[in-house]
């Protein structure tokens, strides 16, 4: 049958393939979402045009706004952590950029804990100063500091649960209780997290997340890591409860003009549904790697949440193992190597591994490693670690087994006992 087309022509041309009438029969449906990409956005009328409302997602209006793809990732996401409103970035660092330039303004001071990612960090002491906006780092194991620490300038609290690399677990629930108080908002990196181990808007437990319960304002998750779980795919998240707070921060991202790619985001949606049993699996090879490493004498210390003796055990066993045994930790931990082995001796300790790899990141299949100088992160060395080299593990979904004994085989080559 002759089909009518817009330009009707005796010889097809290329206007007719840009313009051509099919449409897919509606009523697809299928285990994965479909994919939109999208810059411009077609309106059937410029009173439509006129009509429509991007900031409540009732509509679309250009591809940075929003795509049904991006859509369906962030009510996915609100699902996941507990919260109302989500927006996409970039990456985890992007996230954690976003909050602090929607909130913050030029006299402003922004509290940081001491053991925060680097990255936040370098981001107060690089743009924001040169914005004008000051910053302090307080002793994230101690809440009388960070009550101390908090002045009339005072407008966003950092925490991290646990810390970067050392892994220190606050009492999360008193931080916030702190920053209530005295009225500041406080912000959760909910990256080791992943909104699994605790919800971050319900740190009670009671399944309230209403205007009464206990919970963080804002949630940054970098999504490269559990979400994603494949080590491709650079994303970020930031979530919160509350209108008029997303809204200041959609708003920012939109003048920043923030987005990200409809195939990412795709890969993201694609890994959701195994994200608890993946997030389950990294945590009992972390725990069988960290049980091992207490039998060697080469370790020093071991920074695992989950294990007694580690800095902020108790914290983490209030908040994340209300049911003793079933508390979930992220495939994540630090040990600390015995101060008699040098820093020469660590590092081919950790170039002789053979299937952890060396690189950045974590919450993908690969087991990684990755030697710190802690001395150089900390504004002073805490308290509560021994002296020595720091090494991070990341476990991947590996077999237990067989990475002992690459562990094991790297610890006899390179960190012999005297």
């Amino acid at each position: 049958m002759q089909k009518d087309h817009p330009y009707p022509s005796a010889v097809p041309s290329v206007t007719h393939l840009i313009h051509h009438p099919y449409k897919p029969p509606a009523g697809f449906d299928a285990p994965q979402p479909g994919v939109f990409k999208a810059s411009t956005v077609y309106f059937p009328t410029v009173a439509d045009m006129r009509q429509r409302e991007w900031k409540d997602k009732s509509a679309y209006t250009y591809g940075l706004h929003g795509t049904p793809t991006t859509y369906l990732l962030e009510e996915r996401l609100c699902a996941l952590e507990g919260g109302l409103q989500c927006m996409l970035v970039p990456s985890g660092l992007a996230a954690l950029a976003l909050v602090a330039l929607a909130v913050l303004k030029t006299g402003d001071e922004v509290l940081i804990p001491d053991n925060a990612y680097g990255p936040n960090k370098a981001l107060a002491d690089g743009e924001l100063r040169h914005f004008g906006i000051t910053h302090r780092f307080y002793d994230p194991m101690d809440p009388q500091d960070l009550s101390r620490q908090i002045t009339e300038r005072t407008r966003l609290v950092w925490l991290e649960a646990p810390g970067s690399v050392s892994m220190e677990f606050p009492d999360l629930p008193e931080m916030v209780r702190r920053c209530r108080e005295r009225g500041v908002l406080c912000a959760l990196d909910n990256t080791w997290g992943a909104g699994l181990a605790f919800k971050p808007f319900d740190l009670l437990g009671d399944g309230d997340a209403g205007e009464g319960s206990l919970a963080v304002d804002i949630s940054a998750h970098a999504l490269t890591k559990y979400p994603s779980g494949g080590g491709d795919v650079l994303m970020g998240s930031v979530i919160t409860r509350e209108a008029a707070l997303h809204l200041k921060i959609k708003l920012c991202h939109m003048r920043l003009g923030l987005g990200v790619a409809a195939n990412d985001a795709e890969t993201v949606l694609r890994s959701l549904p195994s994200i608890a049993l993946r997030y389950s699996a990294h945590d009992q090879t972390a725990r069988a790697l960290a049980a091992w490493w207490q039998t060697q004498p080469q370790c020093a210390q071991l920074m695992h949440p989950a294990f007694e003796g580690a800095p902020g055990h108790a914290h983490w066993k209030a908040l994340c193992d209300r049911d003793p045994g079933t508390g979930s930790a992220a495939g994540l931990f630090s040990i600390m190597i015995d101060a008699r082995f040098s820093q020469v001796q660590v590092d081919a300790f950790c170039d002789g591994l053979k299937l952890f790899k060396i690189g950045y990141s974590w919450g993908g299949p690969v087991s990684l490693v990755v030697p710190y100088n802690i001395a150089s992160m900390r504004q002073a060395w805490p308290v509560h670690l021994k002296p020595g080299t720091l090494v991070r593990f990341s476990t991947g979904l590996e077999s237990s087994h067989d990475l002992i004994l690459d562990l094991h085989q790297a610890v006899q080559a390179h960190l012999p006992m005297a």
